[in-house]
C-alpha cells in the first residue's frame, strides 16, 4: 500500500524538481531558448525614423554588444513597440526609462542635432540610453555617451562607458522588475 502511494509521489517530485531547474518549457521558440532567462527583450518601431533609421539600427547594435540584461529587436507587424522613435525638425530627445514590457516610450531623432553637425549614430544610441534609464551627464567628456552635446560636436564615440553600462544592467538585473519612478520624464539634450 506505502508503495502505490510513494511511487507516484516520487514521479511528480521528480518531474517538479527538473521544472525548477531553469530549462526552457517545451513550448519555447528556438530564440527563446537561446536567451539568458532573466533578458528583458524590448521592441522598438523605427519605422517613422525617416533619414535615421540607419542610425538607429547601429545604436541598437551598440546596445545589443553593449549589455546582457536587456535586448533591443525591431517590433514584428502587428506588436507594439515599447520603443518608438521618430524623426522631428525639433532637437534629439526622449522619454526617460527604464521602460518595461508592454510600457512605452518615445525617442525624437531631432534634425536639430545633426544640423548642427553632431554624430546621428552617438544621437541615437544616447537617446535610446535614456529610454533604457540613463539621465544626462552634464558637462562630461565624449567618454561618456551620456553626456551628449557636451561631447562636443567632433566627438563620434557611440558606445555607452564601463559607467553607463553598469547602470543598465542593474536597471534590468532583475527581469521584469518594477518601474522606476523616474519613467516617462522627458529628456532634451541640449547643452
Amino acid at each position: 500500500m506505502l508503495r502505490r502511494i510513494l511511487t507516484p509521489l516520487l514521479v511528480l517530485m521528480s518531474a517538479l524538481a527538473l521544472t525548477m531547474v531553469g530549462t526552457a518549457p517545451a513550448t519555447a521558440t528556438p530564440a527563446e531558448q537561446s536567451q539568458p532567462l532573466r533578458q528583458t527583450v524590448l521592441y522598438y518601431d523605427a519605422s517613422r525614423a525617416a533619414e535615421y533609421t540607419s542610425a538607429v539600427s547601429s545604436a541598437v547594435r551598440v546596445w545589443n554588444s553593449s549589455v546582457s540584461n536587456v535586448r533591443l529587436e525591431p517590433a514584428p507587424a502587428g506588436r507594439r513597440a515599447e520603443i518608438r522613435v521618430i524623426a522631428d525638425d525639433g532637437w534629439p530627445r526622449a522619454h526617460l526609462g527604464p521602460v518595461r514590457p508592454g510600457g512605452q516610450v518615445t525617442v525624437w531623432m531631432g534634425r536639430q542635432g545633426t544640423a548642427e553637425g553632431y554624430d546621428a549614430v552617438r544621437i541615437a544610441a544616447h537617446e535610446l540610453g535614456h529610454s533604457l534609464g540613463l539621465p544626462d551627464v552634464k558637462p562630461g567628456p565624449c567618454s561618456s555617451l551620456m553626456s551628449g552635446s557636451t561631447g562636443g560636436v567632433n566627438c563620434t564615440n557611440a558606445y555607452p562607458n564601463a559607467s553607463e553600462r553598469s547602470r543598465v544592467e542593474a536597471n534590468y538585473g532583475g527581469g521584469l522588475a518594477g518601474r522606476s519612478a523616474a519613467d516617462g520624464q522627458l529628456m532634451v539634450d541640449r547643452a
